[in-house]
């Protein structure tokens, strides 16, 4: 058992079944929300869910709930579709406390998609920049975080060094989307491959993010999972073995211990994946780990800010 808390009013509780037979199990008591995340197997937790009672006056549990700080969001300045203005301004409709800007880092000739915007950011990112800053020195609500998702290369460092050190950033967020010079999230047509050499793949990015969490580069770790984007059932095979949990752990352990908060995204809920960022067995891991997390939506348009979150 176990996990995080956040404040809540109501007293009551609710369970939630996920594809791989685990269930998360809420329950709220003197002003205090316990979570756990469990296997079929923790009858002890099963039989103190099956007494929870839904929340006061019928409403469901996630109306009482909502996450207030977004802190992975974009712009136009990359692929985004709308203005730093436009974003801050869905931000504060959505009823956020705090939003962080964390437009992606310049990215080196090397490291391509085939259709490209890295042309486009460089021109973009000084009025950006800017525009963030502007709006930080306001100290409106929601408070605004100067951030950056750092595009990971690891054989790029004095690259990534000079990105960090070009504005005065809040926060840096670690994003991998690269193994190699490959772009491993732009087509479905990549992962048209056996099994063995997806689960080859999964164990390189969780090696990756270890070393991105040990660099002292990055603050946070975006979207720990995002290698499952387009192969999410084999993932989920992937995942359910002992040595893919072990090598995950290894990751978890790094990111604790460096310092670094975990990302829960909700981006992976308008992927083809379908679901969280990161899976269930992974949340449990970084829980029994102590792992920090953050919260971010991951969005490139005025509808996704706070997805998901209440």
């Amino acid at each position: 058992e176990g996990g995080m808390r956040i404040p809540l009013r109501k007293n009551g509780g609710e369970r939630r079944r996920f594809r791989d037979g685990s269930r998360l199990f809420l329950w709220a008591r003197n002003g205090e929300l316990d979570i756990a995340l469990v296997s079929q197997d923790c009858s002890r937790c099963a039989r103190r869910a099956s007494r929870l009672r839904p929340v006061r006056r019928g409403k469901p549990f996630e109306s009482q709930v909502m996450i207030v700080a977004d802190v992975h969001n974009h712009t136009n300045a990359s692929h985004g579709k709308a203005s730093v203005a436009e974003m801050y301004a869905s931000a504060k409709a959505r009823g956020l406390s705090v939003y962080g800007f964390s437009e992606h880092s310049p990215r080196p000739e090397a490291y391509s998609y085939p259709v490209e915007y890295r042309e486009h950011l460089r021109d973009c990112f000084v009025r950006y920049a800017s525009e963030v800053m502007q709006l930080r020195a306001l100290s409106g609500s929601p408070k605004v975080l100067f951030g950056m998702e750092l595009d990971w290369f690891p054989s790029e460092r004095p690259f990534m060094e000079a990105a960090i050190a070009a504005y005065p950033f809040d926060y840096i967020i670690g994003g991998i989307h690269f193994l190699g010079s490959w772009g491993f999230d732009f087509t479905q047509d990549d992962w048209k491959i056996s099994p063995q050499q997806c689960f080859t793949r999964y164990e390189n990015y969780f090696r990756t993010l270890a070393d991105m969490a040990r660099s002292g580069l990055v603050d946070v770790a975006a979207h720990p999972d995002i290698i499952k984007l387009y192969t999410v059932d084999l993932f989920h095979q992937w995942i359910a073995m002992p040595e893919s949990l072990t090598l995950v752990a290894e990751a978890l352990t790094a990111i604790r211990d460096n310092g670094v908060a975990m990302e829960i995204s909700s981006a992976g809920l308008r992927k083809p994946c379908n679901e969280i960022y990161p899976h269930p067995a992974i949340m449990k891991l970084a829980a029994d780990l102590g792992v920090k997390i953050s919260f971010g939506s991951d969005a490139h348009c005025t509808n996704t800010p706070a997805y998901a979150f209440d």
